[in-house]
């Protein structure tokens, strides 16, 4: 894998694609997790001298009114803070604004280009990887590093467009190398090697599941996707979420891999989705017609312990029951806490099991957090995501 460290960027001109999408409110930094996951990456190119140009994007631009609310310009005041020194911040993505801005800079400046989804208001130029705009933005650069994970499953000209008119002068950050390096257990598994899959629906998950059902020893199932495996099974799940269009996808993976399925025998029930009405705990084959499962129960949660126990790897992606609701996330809040207590090697494939892991402040604790969404979602899919083909 080709980093920063592999490139020659002293006293050169480095442009970063950064991932700092970050979630604003009246044109406040909500969260700065984002742009603090940057900082190694810059802080590793001011130490060589460099003159770091920052890109990325930042919500989507779809017409002239979403401008307004994306303008990135207060990232740079709270990137400045973070660095301890000035970010010159540019309203452009390009011309002869940032043309002069960039040039007019010393070695050790740090400057910041508006929003790129700024060029899809003109034909989708950024996201449809426009060959014009991706080559414009590897000319403004002596050397090229992409550091946002959260988009590299995209084919845009921020993170394809400007690598691919690099050639030998392109590499990634240190955040895409840890991501990569974590999320690499998938292709050699210490053993045995568990994955726990939760979330609403299977159709999110097929190609997660297709992929690891042949590496994996065991596949715990939890979340709203369990029930459409247990009426695959032929149980009687009341009014439980069911993926009805993948019954028959659930019912193939259960034939063939009828040793790997680990399913929930217990289950919290309700008759109303809400977090008002209190639960009650039910054997899975004891549902009534009026019922609906909520989140794993006790048995099934000590099946799930005794099945990580031993385990050396451990991929979870998506929380074990209906999490925004307080009642229903007990399980999946327990489980986090047993895998950081039994110091079990588990990476947490981004999106939603991050979020409740940062809540629980288990999030530092375990071995690794994706900080990718999609990304991490197709990674787990075996997927090529262009922004790594791209570079490698």
């Amino acid at each position: 894998m080709r980093t920063i460290k592999d490139l020659n960027i002293d006293n050169k001109k480095v442009l970063i694609r950064v991932d700092f999408n970050v979630p604003m409110k009246d044109g406040k930094i909500v969260d700065d997790t984002r742009i603090v996951g940057a900082l190694p990456t810059i802080q590793y190119a001011l130490d060589h001298n460099a003159k770091v140009i920052l890109m990325s994007h930042l919500g989507r631009v779809k017409e002239e009114a979403d401008l307004a609310k994306n303008d990135i310009a207060p990232v740079a005041e709270s990137l400045g803070k973070l660095l301890g020194k000035k970010v010159t911040f540019v309203n452009a993505t390009r011309g002869p604004e940032l043309e002069d801005a960039i040039n007019a800079m010393n070695d050790g400046d740090v400057l910041l280009m508006q929003n790129t989804r700024y060029e899809d208001l003109d034909g989708k130029k950024e996201s449809g990887n426009d060959p014009e705009l991706g080559a414009y933005w590897a000319s403004l650069c002596d050397a090229y590093v992409n550091d946002a994970f959260g988009t590299i499953h995209r084919a845009h000209a921020s993170n394809v467009g400007v690598p691919t008119n690099m050639k030998e002068n392109s590499a990634f950050g240190f955040l895409i190398e840890k991501e990569l390096n974590a999320l690499s257990i998938l292709n050699d598994p210490e053993r045995p090697f568990i994955v726990i899959l939760g979330g609403a629906k299977v159709a999110d998950k097929i190609g997660v599941i297709e992929n690891l059902v042949t590496k994996a020893d065991k596949i715990l199932i939890g979340g709203g996707m369990a029930f459409t495996f247990l009426k695959a099974e032929g149980y009687n799940v009341g009014k439980s979420l069911v993926d009805e269009e993948n019954i028959d996808f659930c019912k193939k993976v259960l034939k063939d891999y009828a040793d790997k399925i680990v399913l929930p025998v217990d289950t919290a029930v309700t008759n109303e989705f809400t977090n008002d009405e209190e639960y009650r705990v039910k054997d899975i084959n004891d549902l009534a017609e009026d019922e609906m499962g909520l989140d794993i129960g006790p048995k099934t949660m000590e099946i799930f312990e005794n099945t990580i126990k031993n385990a050396k790897s451990v991929i979870w992606n998506g929380p074990l029951g209906v999490y925004e609701f307080e009642k229903y996330k007990k399980h999946t809040d327990d489980l986090l806490q047993y895998i950081v207590d039994n110091n079990v090697k588990t990476v947490l494939g981004g999106g939603d099991i991050v979020a409740a892991a940062g809540v629980a402040g288990l999030k530092d604790k375990v071995y690794h957090a994706s900080t990718g969404g999609g990304a991490t979602l197709e990674y787990l899919e075996g997927k090529e995501l262009p922004g790594i083909v791209a570079i490698q």
